[in-house]
C-alpha cells in the first residue's frame, strides 16, 4: 500500500490501533508456524541488511512527557515496588520487573523452567537480569557472548547474543515476543513492568518490546515520543516474523560489548521509497489463549509479503567498548521443572572466596527477598507507576518468618535439661 507522506501520522496511528496486542502463534493449518517463522530472525546475526539511500527518520521533537511515555497502570503484584540493585539471588523468583539501563545492567524475560518453549508460556515468563536486582533471577556469567546498548532520542535498546539455555530456554527454541499488551491487554507476561534510569532516575515506561530465543535477544523501551513517533508506534511490536534485526535494527555482532548513542530508527513496518511512505502489516492466522480458552485470529492480508530487509540501520556515535560484562556469579543451576530450589555460587570480589546463596522453595521467601531489597534508587527518584497490573493473585505471599521445624527439637531438649537440674 503506497500513501502520500502527508498521511504518515494517521497511518502510524491506524497501524497501532489495528495491530495492538496481537501475539502470533501459528495454528496447525495457519500460514505462520511460530518456530519456523522465528527461526530466521533468531539465528540471524551481524549488522542488518538495509535498503539503500534511505533518508534519516525525521521524528520531530521528542518529549519524555509525551502522552503514553510514562506508565500509568498498576505495578504487577509479583514485583517489588521499585527497581533496585543488590537484591538477594533467587533462581525461583517470579518477579516480572525488568530494567534496561546499560550494556552491563539489563534484563530480559524468559521461561520459569525448561519444560516448555517460550511460545507456550508467554503469559507467565519471569525476569532475568545481568545484575542482582529487582528481586529477579540472575543471568549467570558466561551466558551473554555479545551485547550492544544504544540510547536514541526516542528509545533505549539492548541487543545480545548468548546461550540462553542457561536461563531455561530449550535448545533450539527460537522464542517469541513479549510486550505490555498481549492479546488480552493484560500483558505478556501478565504483570510485567519495565523501567530505565537513562534519564537520571528510575522511570516506569508504558511501551516496550522484547524478542528473545535460545541464542539471541533484543529489547526496546520507548522513553520519549512526538506526534510523528508516539511511543506505541516506535515500539510497535506485532511484526514477529520480521525479527530482531528488522524490527529493532542495530549492531548484532557477537563477541563485542559496547554502548553507543544512535539515531532513532523508523517505526517497525514503515518504509520510505522514492519519497513515498508504505506500511507493512504482518499477515498471520492462528490461535491465541485467553485465560485457557483458544481463540482464532487473522491479521493483515495474505497478498502482502514479509520484507526481507530492514528499513534502515540508524547511524551510531560515541561508542565505548568493554571487554565483557559480569556479575561475579560463576555458576548457577536453573530451577527444575517442578520449581525446586538450586544453589548459586557467588564470587567475593574482595577476598576471592566463594559463598553460597540458597534460593528458597516457597513463595513467602520470594516476598521476603523483595521486602529485604535495599536500594540503590531513592523512592523520591522513582516514577513508580507501571504498565500492566494483572497477574496471578496467588503469587502474593506473606513475608513472615517461621523457624524450621528441626530447630524445635534441640530447644525442647534444652528446656527439659534445665528443668531436671532445677529439680
Amino acid at each position: 500500500m503506497i500513501i502520500p507522506i502527508s498521511t504518515f501520522v494517521s497511518l502510524l496511528t491506524f497501524v497501532s490501533l489495528v495491530n495492538g496486542g496481537v501475539i502470533y502463534r501459528g495454528s496447525s493449518h495457519g500460514s505462520l508456524d511460530e518456530s519456523g517463522s522465528l527461526d530466521k530472525r533468531q539465528t540471524t546475526g551481524g549488522t542488518a541488511k538495509t535498503t539503500a539511500d534511505v533518508p534519516k527518520f525525521a521524528y520531530g521533537t521528542p518529549s519524555p512527557r509525551y502522552p503514553g511515555v510514562v506508565a500509568t497502570g498498576k505495578n504487577g503484584p509479583t514485583n517489588p515496588s521499585k527497581p533496585s540493585l543488590g537484591t538477594p539471588v533467587n533462581q525461583t523468583s517470579i518477579s516480572r520487573l525488568v530494567s534496561i539501563n546499560s550494556v552491563d545492567d539489563w534484563c530480559t524475560f524468559g521461561p520459569k523452567d525448561s519444560s516448555q518453549e517460550l511460545g507456550s508460556v508467554e503469559e507467565e515468563v519471569v525476569a532475568y537480569c545481568t545484575k542482582p536486582r529487582n528481586g529477579a533471577r540472575i543471568i549467570p556469567d558466561g551466558t551473554v557472548t555479545g551485547a550492544h546498548f544504544v540510547k536514541t532520542p526516542l528509545y533505549v535498546q539492548v541487543m545480545a547474543h548468548g546461550d540462553f539455555t542457561k536461563i531455561n530456554f530449550q535448545s533450539g527454541d527460537t522464542g517469541g515476543e513479549l510486550d505490555p499488551h498481549g492479546a488480552t491487554e493484560k500483558g505478556n507476561p501478565h504483570g510485567g513492568n519495565v523501567t530505565s534510569n537513562v534519564s537520571g532516575k528510575d522511570v516506569f515506561y508504558e511501551e516496550w518490546m522484547n524478542y528473545v530465543g535460545y541464542n539471541i535477544m533484543c529489547f526496546r523501551v520507548c522513553i520519549a515520543g512526538s506526534d510523528i513517533a508516539p511511543p506505541k508506534t516506535e515500539c510497535q511490536h506485532t511484526l514477529d516474523e520480521m525479527g530482531c534485526w528488522s524490527v529493532m535494527p542495530g549492531d548484532y555482532s557477537d563477541d563485542v560489548f559496547d554502548t553507543c548513542d544512535a539515531d532513532a530508527a523508523y517505526p517497525p513496518g514503515i518504509y520510505v521509497t522514492g519519497g513515498t511512505t508504505s506500511s507493512f502489516q504482518q499477515y498471520a492466522t492462528g490461535v491465541w489463549t485467553d485465560d485457557g480458552d483458544l481463540k482464532t485470529f487473522t491479521n493483515g492480508v495474505s497478498t502482502q509479503k514479509t520484507p526481507t530487509t530492514a528499513m534502515s540501520t540508524p547511524s551510531s556515535s560515541n561508542c565505548k567498548k568493554v571487554a565483557t560484562i559480569g556479575n561475579g556469579i560463576t555458576s548457577l543451576l536453573s530451577p527444575s521443572a517442578s520449581g525446586s530450589a538450586r544453589i548459586a555460587e557467588v564470587s567475593n570480589s574482595t577476598s576471592g572466596s566463594a559463598k553460597q546463596t540458597s534460593s528458597s522453595k516457597s513463595s513467602s521467601s520470594q516476598a521476603t527477598a523483595s521486602s529485604q531489597a535495599t536500594t540503590s534508587s531513592d523512592t523520591s527518584d522513582t516514577d513508580s507507576q507501571s504498565s500492566t497490573g494483572s497477574s496471578d493473585s496467588s503469587s502474593k505471599s506473606s513475608a513472615s518468618f517461621q523457624s524450621p521445624s528441626w530447630l524445635h527439637v534441640p530447644i525442647l531438649l534444652a528446656a527439659l535439661a534445665v528443668a531436671t537440674i532445677a529439680l
